[in-house]
């Protein structure tokens, strides 16, 4: 037997009633839709409810592994190929022979099973079910041979044993030799068959033949037709190879069970590996519905929290999951939240308030969060999620009028009340659900009549265990959770009211919380008597006549029935008559109740403003540092692209004045080669200008004839020819070639800069000296075939849009290709130039690039 679960005989039946009243099975249906096998299916269906905080705690931590880990996967946990072998299990160890698809279905369990532990196995620090698949045994040896003797059909395979292998192929040389024989026949007694078909009755080929053509073709006759006409007749001559035929059979089915018999044994003597494989698949699929529930309801994992270390209860914006489910598959309306912080001192709670006002749900879902915790879901509110770890949950909700049993709706409560005291008193810990032991209830007194071990089969090979000790004794249990709806209703109201407040108060002491409803005023001072006590009440909209279903804390409630008659149409005289016989004391309160009712609602706009300040403010926070990162990425990409721009530069001057170099070097150098060559340098000073990175180079340096320098531009060494004139140039030599350049552009082989060269002035300031203003090191703007624009042929209104479009594209320069012609094209480009924002100025390129028909413009 496959023990998934207990449950104890000693539940007491209010347990069993409380689970009924809150649709405890419905939440458990809804559940097991998220299973992914049929054994979870069962499981979540039968969900245990712990007897021990220890056991929630596992649950909780599985449920929380299982959800981390299919945040982790791709397409979530998979549980492909597992299959329900329960029965299977059970008639191998009966020494029964197992069909060929169950022995598959083992196999692919097997299969599917250790693709599971592989994926779990992988996430070490997920340590409870690494430990859960650490005893797995999966025996791919007997999944192997199952594999090799059985097809995918379920069939066994040729390939099982030689001696199968051989007696299908002798069974298929018989039927082909019958075959062909038959054809044989039909084409030479043609006229007497009725149609040209092999058909079987049983195992024997037979032919259709006319029957009154019988006589032709004798055989022997297995069937008829309905009308009579056509006979179905094995020819003599086939007979004694349709008799082969089936001794072949008899064989191969011998030969066939034979293998299934052996590999039925090899899975009966693993059988108990084989269920402690399925209970922990099952425990798998159990944990992954869980997270996949928790999941859809948005929950979040709760904390047991231990009220005497003073710990709040913390259940904010708690939806109740039936609603939940309800909303999104059968279009019920919206789920209101509610919130429940109920401090470490208080012990009762009174909800107070209309009727339809939300009471009796939000007595439903506390009592459902509590259960939820208990078995390892998560529940739907906003973190934190902090309660207790409730012993007993236990509640009277509903009406409990019975005819049959006469009893009235007062005695109905007062019944199951008795059985809720009776349960606290005698302690009995563990809501497990309802086993086969009878409870008897009588003078307030929970007993049984029979204790010892039973079964509960669900089905599929399935039983779940139910045992209880003969030694068992009850303890008190001080961890309750009691829900009472209308406390003391349906009789008097004075003494419903005295019964009610001794009953809260008896609750105080012996239930760690205690949440009833009420529309007894008397209960609403309590507050004001016992600390333990607290006050609330469902919020009523008099305008529209209808529950917000907001639950309000610290306020009691207003039951509103005087204003709901008056809007309803009742008389006012009517209605003025029921204030005067109320009294003016109750007015009074009510007028105090619905002043804090308004001062908790104002209180409550300006805390949503001010919320919603905080999150514009957040939001525009974000939005500002987005776009401050933004900026940085941009600024760095901008300077990463001028870096490779001017390294670029630099190898392309490089390249050309080693082209220089090299037309110098071919032939016999010549003055007018070298001044040819120099001239080229200059070109390619004058276009090409390096980037500076570097801090300022220190000053002091003045060059003489015969000193070695660095020409910064061109990255050479030079020997000084002459010493820099007034105008700060001076003739230096590199080879066989000789230019000129300018102090700015050189430096000492040490990184020195020279002092500048002081200039004399005119005759008005004859004797006085300035200094040479260095100019400043520009970025180099280098020619592409992408900032050069062709506008030869094109009219002055379309170069206009080109020049637009390149200009819009362009950082730096672009050149302008118009060509000489008449010159109307190139004033008109001109005059679009001066009028563009983003052009700095333009002016011709230089001889080399085009002269007069080529114009650069300077781009912000």
């Amino acid at each position: 037997m496959l023990t998934l679960f207990k449950i104890s005989p000693l539940t007491p039946l209010i347990q069993s009633e409380t689970l009924e009243l809150l649709e405890w099975s419905r939440l458990c249906q809804h559940l097991s839709t998220f299973a992914a096998t049929k054994l979870g299916a069962i499981a979540s269906r039968h969900l245990q409810i712990p007897g021990s905080q220890a056991e929630s705690e596992q649950l909780l931590t599985q449920t929380k592994e299982v959800y981390e880990l299919e945040s982790r996967l791709t397409s979530g946990l998979s549980f492909e190929g597992i299959q329900d072998i329960g029965d299977s299990l059970e008639r191998a160890e009966l020494q029964g022979i197992l069909a060929g698809d169950e022995l598959l279905a083992i196999a692919t369990t097997l299969a599917g099973t250790r693709n599971l532990r592989r994926v779990i196995d992988s996430h070490e620090d997920l340590t409870i079910l690494t430990d859960l698949v650490a005893e797995l045994r999966t025996y791919p040896e007997i999944e192997q041979e199952i594999h090799r003797c059985i097809d995918e059909r379920g069939q066994v395979a040729d390939r099982a044993s030689p001696k199968l292998g051989d007696i299908r192929a002798e069974l298929r040389k018989v039927r082909s030799q019958i075959t062909q024989k038959l054809h044989n026949i039909m084409q030479v007694k043609s006229n007497a068959v009725q149609e040209q078909i092999i058909t079987q009755r049983g195992d024997r080929f037979v032919i259709p033949v006319k029957a009154s053509h019988k006589d032709v073709i004798p055989g022997i006759v297995h069937d008829t037709s309905t009308s009579g006409v056509t006979l179905y007749v094995e020819p003599n001559s086939v007979v004694p190879m349709g008799n082969q035929l089936r001794q072949l059979i008899r064989r191969e089915e011998v030969e066939t069970e034979a293998i299934r018999r052996k590999l039925t044994e090899e899975v009966a003597a693993v059988k108990p590996d084989l269920e402690r494989l399925l209970a922990i698949v099952t425990t798998l699929d159990l944990a992954t519905a869980k997270s996949r529930y928790s999941y859809w309801l948005k929950a979040n994992p709760p904390r047991f929290i231990n009220r005497d270390n003073r710990e709040n209860i913390t259940l904010r914006q708690l939806r109740h999951p039936l609603l939940v489910w309800q909303n999104q598959h059968e279009q019920g309306h919206d789920v209101i939240p509610v919130d429940m912080l109920v401090q470490p001192e208080i012990r009762v709670v009174t909800i107070t308030g209309p009727n339809t006002g939300g009471k009796t749900v939000t007595l439903k879902t506390l009592a459902l969060a509590a259960l939820m915790a208990k078995v390892g879901l998560f529940i739907p509110a906003r973190e934190p999620v902090e309660l207790p770890w409730f012993d007993l949950i236990l509640a009277d909700i509903g009406d409990e009028q019975s005819l049959q049993q006469s009893l009235s709706t007062f005695s109905g409560h007062i019944r199951r009340i008795s059985r809720i005291l009776a349960a606290l008193g005698n302690g009995d810990v563990g809501m497990r659900g309802r086993g086969d032991a009878e409870i008897e209830v009588g003078n307030g007194d929970v007993g049984t009549r029979g204790r010892g071990d039973a079964e509960i089969d669900v089905g599929n090979g399935v039983d779940i265990s139910v045992s209880a000790s003969p030694d068992s004794t009850l303890c008190p249990s001080p961890s309750s959770l009691i829900l009472l709806d209308e406390v003391g209703a349906g009789t008097d109201p004075v003494e419903g009211s005295a019964l009610a407040i001794s009953l809260l108060r008896y609750l105080a002491d012996n239930a760690l919380l205690t949440m009833a409803s009420t529309h007894f005023g008397e209960l609403k001072a309590l507050k004001y008597q016992d600390e333990r006590f607290e006050n609330a009440s469902v919020e009523f909209d008099e305008t529209t006549l209808s529950p917000t279903y907001r639950l309000l804390w610290g306020i009691p409630g207003r039951s509103n029935a005087l204003a709901i008659a008056r809007r309803l149409g009742l008389k006012a005289e009517v209605v003025a008559a029921a204030k005067q016989e109320m009294g003016g004391a109750n007015d009074e309160v009510n007028e105090v109740i619905a002043g804090l009712e308004a001062q908790r609602k104002r209180q409550e706009t300006k805390a949503a403003e001010a919320q919603k300040l905080l999150q514009q403010a957040e939001k525009l926070y974000k939005e500002v540092s987005e776009k401050a990162t933004n900026l940085e990425e941009r600024e760095k990409s901008l300077k990463a692209e001028q870096e490779v721009a001017v390294q670029q530069a630099i190898t392309q001057a490089k390249g050309e004045i080693a082209q220089v170099i090299r037309r110098l070097q071919q032939g016999t150098p010549t003055a007018q080669n070298a001044q040819q060559a120099t001239n080229a340098l200059n070109q390619i000073s004058a276009k090409f200008s390096q980037k500076q990175h570097s801090p300022a180079k220190p000053v002091g340096f003045m060059p003489k004839v015969g000193d070695r320098i660095r020409i910064s531009k061109l990255g050479q060494t030079a020997e000084v020819i002459t010493v820099p004139n007034e105008d700060g140039e001076l003739n230096v030599r590199f080879g066989i070639m000789k230019m000129t350049v300018k102090l700015a552009d050189i430096e000492s082989l040490d990184g020195k800069k020279p002092e500048p060269v002081e200039k004399t002035r005119g005759r008005g300031d004859a004797g006085k000296k300035v200094p040479e203003v260095v100019p400043p090191v520009e970025v180099p703007i280098i020619r592409t075939s992408k900032n050069t624009v062709d506008l030869r042929g094109k009219r002055v209104a379309d170069s206009e849009i080109i020049v637009d479009k390149a200009i819009s594209e362009a950082s730096g320069a672009i050149w302008i290709i118009h060509g000489h012609g008449t010159g109307k094209l190139r004033e008109g480009v001109h005059e679009f130039l001066r009028q563009h924002p983003r052009v700095s100025r333009f002016e011709a390129a230089a001889q080399a690039d085009g002269g007069t028909g080529v114009t650069i413009a300077y781009i912000y």
